[in-house]
């Protein structure tokens, strides 16, 4: 079975390592054509500006081509079973990106195709993301030594992901989220095996006492529509402001709901490096698309 990538563990600490120093080379310098006729195969069922427009053009950059499968192009789970999609179109391309809803569904695809599958995001996990931030916070502080990182917001998917990346990177992690809004306890025992659980708390303020980043993302998640004006409520007091943010830096992977978790004021700020980490999505996918080329 080819090497896939659906969640942020599925690399080891070393592999991490290797693939966030092949994309920050690839950035700097580029690497002629590594993956020169080859074609990524894009599912779609969540739309995402940064999702395809860095796969697409970071396929092409690296020589190849990427083939859009939007939920109106393709069968996937309703007109066939995910299982022979995934047959199907590993003949025809050499990598799969998927970012659907269910995390089942790209681990249902991981284990029919024949070729890397790549989460591009699930309900569960952002790995991509990950690597993104991790990306940008080594270009940022020349590495992950005595970085200390506050999330503040939901413990979504995104932040789970990063939760996996900090402990891995050996980042010095804060998580606040409101009650009822943490991270699952599955994944603060997959941390705490990788010797290094994140701290959690209902205080943000707290939270950012000696943080260098705040990261923050949507309280209100796409499919989560209907629960908007709850969460409104339960997050009141979660909001990333000036006040908040003082000297530190600022994360977001975008897009932002500006007033709502963040101010428009601090994301247009020079704290915020939010566009250096959507650019970086590219670079990081690059890095771990060459690599993954060389697994198989």
């Amino acid at each position: 079975m080819p090497r896939s990538l659906l969640d942020i563990d599925d690399l080891t600490t070393d592999e991490l390592d290797t693939v966030l120093s092949r994309a920050a080379d690839l950035k700097a310098h580029g690497d002629g054509e590594p993956l020169h006729n080859q074609t990524l195969g894009m599912v779609f069922e969540k739309p995402s500006t940064r999702t395809r427009v860095s796969f697409e053009t970071g396929m092409t950059q690296l020589g190849g081509h990427a083939v859009f499968l939007g939920p109106d192009d393709i069968h996937l789970g309703h007109g066939e079973p995910v299982k022979d999609t995934a047959r199907a179109v590993a003949r025809y391309v050499d990598f799969i990106m998927a970012r659907v809803f269910d995390h089942a569904d790209v681990e249902e695809l991981a284990e029919y195709a024949t070729v890397p599958v790549i989460n591009g995001l699930t309900d569960d996990a952002h790995p991509c993301q990950t690597l993104a931030d991790l990306l940008t916070i080594r270009e940022q502080f020349g590495g992950f030594d005595d970085v200390s990182v506050a999330w503040v917001g939901d413990g979504n998917n995104v932040c789970q992901s990063f939760v996996i990346g900090a402990a891995m990177a050996g980042i010095d992690l804060t998580v606040a989220t409101p009650e009822g809004y943490g991270i699952d306890d599955d994944v603060r025992e997959r941390a705490a095996d990788l010797g290094n659980e994140p701290e959690t708390t209902n205080d943000p303020e707290a939270a950012v006492e000696d943080a260098d980043v705040i990261y923050t993302d949507v309280w209100v998640s796409m499919g989560q529509e209907d629960q908007r004006e709850q969460k409104l409520a339960d997050f009141e007091g979660f909001q990333v402001d000036s006040a908040l943010v003082g000297d530190r830096t600022v994360m977001h992977c975008l897009p932002a709901h500006r007033g709502e978790e963040i101010t428009d004021e601090v994301l247009e700020s020079d704290n915020a490096i939010v566009w250096d980490q959507a650019e970086n999505r590219m670079h990081a996918q690059n890095g771990l698309l060459t690599w993954l080329a060389e697994q198989e």
